[in-house]
């Protein structure tokens, strides 16, 4: 297995356990396996320009280099934060020159987003004529960071933070080939999980160095190593849901001060700002509803505007629009009115339209009266039921 391979320790442990085909990937089953996109990219052996997008310690980088072993490929590999215009030329003509040699050149351009368009243009006729097979790296929506053209003629694959259970196997791989089973407690493991917020690279960092601290790992060791406590909150387990739940609850009774206490616990512990900003956008509509209708702008804004500037600058556009939301007046009429229509129509999904509110596009249907005494004119009003007649005079918006 990989994990048994001869270690070099004048390496990173992240590096030296850096999985070196699709097989040894742990945690990103969405994108890798039968049917998957990456798996039958590599069946097919023909090279697709990608655009990774996912949070720090993914596996962003791994992937890209073993596409580029799969393909047989020259990889040459760029980061946007220091290349510079002469970097790009010396890629271009190294390419030049495997394409001479018919070898195929992988270009890995890590945080992408930080090329500005002219940097990105410069990538685009070579990718055109396929003298470079682009990926990209980004942990920004590249939608909004990647030129159309560049966008239009790649695809992109969403790599995800990775589960605890993942990032536990990880650790447990790194043990064994380091020969260190035994001293590594369960209970340090898991804290090592739960403190990487699903970043393999950090989670190894810390574990290398928790094993260069002691002899003995413990939880204990684990908080020395990583220089932080241990959040106690767990993105999949009931912590998660206790603190959105407390959160929710917390603007909903308008105390602000719990609302943004609750805010920071989750923001500290990682929480996606992505996720938080949905239920943000639930609770206008569902408990400030009619009370405040410019309180759903307010929240889908601040998604919007969140998912664009990231974080940590996100916190502050969270913190203003939930001090907003917790202060505004509540009013659940329209979602209670809502579930009262809802269970009646499950009831009564078979009951006809009343004929008056039926179209009427032929003389036949005219004659039959569909659509009788029906005007085109602002605000009129039938003197007939809307409802059908069979459920009476009921009332659901109250």
């Amino acid at each position: 297995m990989w994990y048994n391979r001869i270690m070099d320790n004048r390496r990173p442990l992240a590096e030296q356990m850096r999985p070196q085909s699709l097989d040894e990937v742990i945690g990103q089953d969405e994108i890798i396996g039968d049917g998957k996109i990456l798996t039958e990219i590599v069946k097919k052996g023909e090279p697709v320009n990608l655009i990774f997008w996912g949070p720090p310690g993914t596996g962003k980088t791994t992937l890209a280099r073993i596409l580029a072993k799969e393909f047989k490929a020259d990889f040459i590999e760029l980061s946007a934060v220091t290349a510079g215009k002469k970097d790009i030329e010396q890629v271009v003509e190294r390419a030049k020159q495997n394409w001479n040699l018919q070898i195929k050149t992988v270009l890995f351009v890590d945080e992408i987003h930080r090329f500005n368009k002219a940097q990105q243009d410069a990538f685009l006729p070579h990718v055109e004529s396929g003298l470079i097979i682009l990926i990209g790296a980004t942990t920004e929506n590249p939608s909004f960071e990647v030129i159309s053209p560049l966008l239009s003629r790649s695809r992109v694959v969403i790599v995800k933070n990775l589960s605890k259970p993942a990032i536990i196997e990880v650790l447990k791989r790194a043990i064994k080939a380091k020969k260190a089973t035994k001293r590594v407690s369960k209970k340090a493991l898991d804290y090592l999980a739960e403190l990487s917020g699903g970043d393999a690279r950090s989670a190894l960092g810390d574990l290398e160095l928790a094993l260069n601290l002691a002899d003995k790992v413990d939880e204990n060791i684990v908080k020395e190593a990583a220089g932080r406590k241990v959040p106690g909150y767990d993105k999949k387990g009931d912590k998660h849901y206790d603190n959105i739940s407390a959160f929710i609850k917390s603007m909903r009774g308008s105390d602000v001060d719990a609302t943004l206490y609750y805010l920071a616990r989750m923001i500290e512990a990682g929480e996606d700002p992505k996720f938080i900003a949905r239920r943000m956008v639930i609770f206008a509509s569902e408990d400030i509803g009619l009370a405040g209708n410019g309180g759903l702008n307010l929240a889908v804004a601040a998604f919007e505007a969140v998912e664009r500037v990231g974080m940590p600058e996100g916190e502050i556009i969270l913190s203003h629009v939930a001090c907003a939301l917790a202060k505004s007046k509540k009013d659940r009429s329209s979602y209670d009115a809502y579930i009262r229509a809802k269970e009646a129509a499950q009831k009564s999904m078979n009951l006809p339209v009343p004929i008056e509110l039926r179209n009427a596009p032929t003389k036949l249907m005219k004659d039959l009266g569909f659509g009788k005494g029906q005007k085109w004119e602002a605000g009129f009003h039938l003197d007939v039921s809307y409802l059908p007649k069979e459920l009476g005079k009921v009332k659901f918006y109250k």
